[in-house]
Parts: structure tokens; sequence; C-alpha cells
């Protein structure tokens, strides 16, 4: 799969979530062989948790699936949106390889807009991140929630 494809699965979930009032957001995550192994949207008002974003949510079910203990090396997580601070903080704590993600985000954005933490020289772990991919299709979404809110 390509970046475009590993992005529209993440839309596809984020299209598909429940209407729970959670902001559309959809996270999938492909073991080095690009076999999907957990797919996430948002969760934090259905759970009533702060950390179940998206990311975290598919993070956590990968890791149960990989089978390398709380370990995604090789592994690409494709998400929406730009991860926030939290969730760049857990794709490194994984130990994920790549993150591609659609719409940048410019105020809480935590791979290249606001901060950069996944690039930190001080780390252990630093993925690569491509940027911006599907960014028009993604930040669409994300619009149309906050108008129709």
């Amino acid at each position: 799969m390509n970046d475009e494809d590993l992005v529209r699965s993440a839309l596809e979930v984020a299209r598909l979530a429940p209407r729970t009032g959670d902001v559309p957001i959809g996270a999938v995550v492909y073991d080095p062989d690009g076999v999907e192994l957990a797919r996430a949207c948002n969760a934090r008002e259905a759970l009533g948790d702060p950390t179940a974003h998206a990311e975290v949510l598919a993070l956590r079910a990968a890791a149960a699936a990989f089978g390398d203990g709380w370990r995604l090396n090789g592994c690409t997580l494709a998400v929406t949106v730009e991860p926030c601070t939290m969730c760049a903080g857990a794709l490194v704590l994984a130990r994920v390889a790549r993150v591609v993600f659609g719409a940048w985000e410019p105020r809480t954005g935590a791979v290249g807009s606001l901060w950069d933490v996944v690039r930190d020289r001080r780390l252990n772990h630093r993925p690569e991140v491509v940027g911006g991919v599907l960014a028009d299709e993604c930040a669409t979404l994300m619009e149309s929630f906050f108008t129709d809110m």
C-alpha cells in the first residue's frame, strides 16, 4: 500500500465512527509487511477517557495483536490528523517506524507543526514522518464536524 492508501483507510475509520460527539479522527496501524493490525477512532466522549485518542486506542490494540509485547518495531501508524503531544509520545514509546498523516494541526500538532516531539534528537527512537497526505480531504472532514456542531 502507498501512503495515500494508508490515509484513506484512516479516513474510512473516521467517517464510519459512531456519532458520539467525538472529533472524527481515524487511525490504523500496519505491521512491517503492510498487514493491518488495528484501527480505531477517537472515543474520548464515548468512553469518558481523556486518553482515548484514535492513535492511542489503535496502538494499544496493535500491540496486543503484534505479539512483541508493547513494541511495534517496523510498524506504520496512519492517521487523519497530525498527532498531538500525547499521541506523538505514545508512538515514539511504542517504537513505531513510520507515522503517515493527513491534515496538519497548527494548534496542537506535535510531529512538525507546533512541536516536533518525534524528531527530538534527545530521544532514543525517532520514527519517519510523512505529513500532508490527502490533507485537503482530511481537513474537510474535520471542518465539517466543527461546522455541524
